[in-house]
């Protein structure tokens, strides 16, 4: 057995239905032949199956199905992936989640999602003018109105589902317009992931050499500041989750669940981080291809970061192998001393390596992209972390902060 790690599964690769302007992965097409079929065979899945199971030493495994737009597999495809979960489980607990863009969703797939318990993860973005911003369809057509669609089969098929909401350069200075709306439509668990992405440091290259549009992630000195148009401010993403927590610390503690709250919370209990780009080390979160390809994160699904390929090697050894470990323990041995220094190291831990190319005080781009935010976000919220921590740790609930007077910042 090997320590725990989980792995996004692209089982249509980076095929996708939308056309959304901050896609980061729509053009990992470019990765494989052009015009070859992005769908994962039948004994890529079965190997990847019984390896991800046998290799985790734990009562519960969880599948993660992501995309491009994995509904685009149809199915036929998922239910013969929990046939082999049921069949390889060796009375292991098997969870499914699933991320959608959520247009795709009728009964059928509602009924199926809720029968076998997969938790639905749809990505919105904010009320219909924020969300249709730069989520469109292939044909720039907006997509707000096919997503709550699908949000209402949900509902109608009581399948468990959270939001994931992309905070980019238009959204970002509209918090609470956002946060109340997810409320409105049912979300209780909400994700506000910011979006970063620089531009290459030169022109693609030709002479047969892959060319990809968004740079990858900084690396051997190519770190640049230059970031997309939609990416957000690095002092923005820290405002907007400020004015959210402040409604929510007087409002909807205990009632609404949001993802990097309550891993700040863990954070100021002393607990391992219950999010990777706070740890102090990665590595233990891979990306598997439609193909069986294994790269070493989501975002950094690049030719220097594939790791190895689930039909020809164990998953098990390539989790632990030295690029994996290597991998893995950089974040940690490449912080700044700008980060070792700071008083919100222990919740914050230099955040993603990827977000890594802003200038440090040393003079290298080492330093978060988005410090600015996380320094802001984590001060903030000190007084209140340290009051709700006091109050779960003497057994009571942490909702009680709403009936206190709040704390002196």
């Amino acid at each position: 057995m090997t320590t725990p790690y989980h792995i996004m599964t692209k089982p249509a690769g980076s095929a996708c239905n939308l056309d959304c302007t901050y896609c980061f992965y729509l053009e990992k097409e470019k990765l494989y032949d052009r015009g070859a079929t992005t769908r994962m065979r039948d004994d890529v899945l079965e190997r990847y199956v019984r390896q991800y199971i046998e290799s985790q030493d734990a009562p519960e495994v969880t599948f993660a199905w992501q995309g491009g737009e994995p509904t685009l597999m149809g199915l036929a495809y998922y239910r013969k992936a929990v046939e082999l979960q049921k069949q390889y489980a060796g009375g292991r607990r098997i969870n499914n989640s699933l991320q959608t863009n959520g247009t795709l969703l009728d009964d059928e797939w509602g009924d199926f999602l809720g029968e076998n318990g997969f938790l639905v993860g749809v990505s919105i973005d904010g009320p219909r003018e924020l969300h249709d911003h730069y989520r469109v369809d292939k044909r720039s057509r907006p997509t707000f109105d096919s997503v709550m669609r699908g949000i209402e089969t949900l509902q109608r098929n009581k399948v468990e589902f959270n939001t994931l909401t992309v905070v980019n350069r238009h959204n970002s200075d509209h918090p609470l317009e956002v946060y109340r709306f997810l409320k409105e439509i049912g979300s209780t668990f909400l994700q506000f992931i910011p979006i970063v992405e620089r531009l290459p440091e030169r022109a693609p290259a030709k002479d047969g050499l892959i060319q990809l549009s968004l740079a990858s992630p900084p690396r051997d000195g190519q770190r640049r500041l230059d970031v997309t148009e939609w990416s957000v401010g690095p002092s923005k993403y820290g405002e907007f989750l400020v004015a959210i927590f402040d409604e929510w610390v007087k409002r909807d503690v205990g009632a609404t669940f949001v993802q990097i709250f309550d891993v700040s919370l863990g954070a100021w209990m002393g607990l391992p981080a219950g999010l990777c780009v706070h740890a102090p080390t990665c590595g233990r979160g891979l990306a598997m291809e439609h193909n069986g390809d294994v790269y070493a994160c989501d975002h950094y699904v690049y030719p220097e970061f594939h790791v190895g390929n689930v039909m020809d090697a164990e998953l098990a050894a390539i989790v632990d192998g030295d690029a994996m470990r290597k991998f893995g323990a950089d974040k940690l041995d490449l912080l700044p001393q700008d980060c070792i220094e700071c008083d919100v190291r222990f919740a914050c831990n230099g955040d993603c390596p990827k977000h890594r190319f802003r200038r440090s005080a040393s003079g290298k781009r080492d330093l978060s992209y988005l410090c600015p935010s996380f320094k802001r976000f984590f001060t903030h919220i000190d007084p209140y972390m340290r009051i709700m921590a006091d109050l779960v740790r003497s057994g009571r609930p942490a909702a009680q902060i709403m009936r206190m007077r709040p704390p002196a910042e």
